[in-house]
């Protein structure tokens, strides 16, 4: 939609003003007609001087004549455009916003709170000013949107099971950032990036959920040292076994191996008891 509108140097514009006021001057003490043509070049030049403006870096104006859009000008500098234009500002500076605290339902049910931070820049001034009401509402708007439908199709954690969870901040952000820019892209307006910078539960269920992975901690820990045992007893046996230190029938061997997974697994301390007289006593 955005279209580059007919511009000139703004300085040189002045300076042919200048020489017009200057005519105009001289002419008005030329009798009567010189006072008409006076007149004329002084309505001219009130005219000709609406049309300038001063564009500041990474800002444009956009311009209209009688309500019609006739373009924009990005270049920064003192520039005359059409008179009797009106002539809007827009920046193209990179902004950012955080969006407030949301609490919404995970795709688990469970209920959490989720912010997050967008950064966007407006890339076509005439889509930003005609195309919606005002971009930066619109923008906010549908951040708290894509915020919302993010956390409502994945859950708080993954619990080692397939798919993304909404604590893979990588995966997130990207799929949040592509969401934006297709909602924002009507507005004019590129969503550079778009990253989560709250997540947590909701305070009525976050002891508990705590609670939780804590015991999900506790049973994964002991299930990899139950697994590593497993493996150091037979290990253990198979050694003794090619060796010959021992030769153990299969009720001294399940006591064997009882006692090495209690030594292994235990959470505390064990006392051994020496045995000094037969293996079989």
């Amino acid at each position: 939609m955005e279209r580059r509108a007919f511009r000139l140097n703004g300085f040189a514009v002045l300076l042919g003003l200048v020489v017009l006021a200057a005519v105009a001057a001289a002419a008005a003490f030329a009798g009567p007609a010189g006072a008409v043509a006076a007149i004329v070049l002084a309505v001219v030049v009130v005219l000709v001087a609406t049309g300038f403006t001063v564009i500041n870096p990474n800002e444009a104006k956009v311009v209209q004549f009688f309500g019609r859009y006739v373009g924009s000008v990005a270049d920064a500098g003192f520039q005359w455009v059409l008179p009797l234009t009106t002539k809007r500002r827009v920046t193209l500076r990179v902004r950012n916003f955080e969006t407030s605290k949301l609490k919404v339902n995970d795709a688990a049910g469970n209920p959490v709170e989720i912010a997050a931070v967008v950064v966007y820049k407006v890339v076509d001034s005439g889509k930003a000013t005609f195309a919606v009401d005002d971009y930066e509402e619109y923008v906010a708007i549908q951040s708290e949107a894509a915020v919302r439908h993010l956390a409502t199709t994945h859950p708080y954690d993954s619990d080692q099971t397939q798919g993304t969870s909404l604590r893979d901040g990588t995966e997130v952000a990207a799929e949040l950032t592509a969401e934006l820019r297709d909602r924002t892209d009507l507005a004019g307006v590129e969503v550079i990036e778009a990253r989560i910078t709250h997540l947590a539960y909701a305070p009525e269920i976050a002891q508990a959920m705590l609670v939780r992975q804590q015991a999900a901690q506790v049973v994964a820990a002991r299930t990899m040292i139950v697994e590593g045992a497993v493996g150091m007893v037979g290990l253990a046996l198979d050694r003794l076994g090619e060796q010959g230190v021992v030769e153990l029938d299969e009720e001294r061997k399940a006591n064997m191996v009882s006692n090495l997974l209690v030594v292994l697994c235990g959470d505390k301390a064990t006392q051994p008891i020496v045995n000094a007289g037969s293996l079989y006593s």
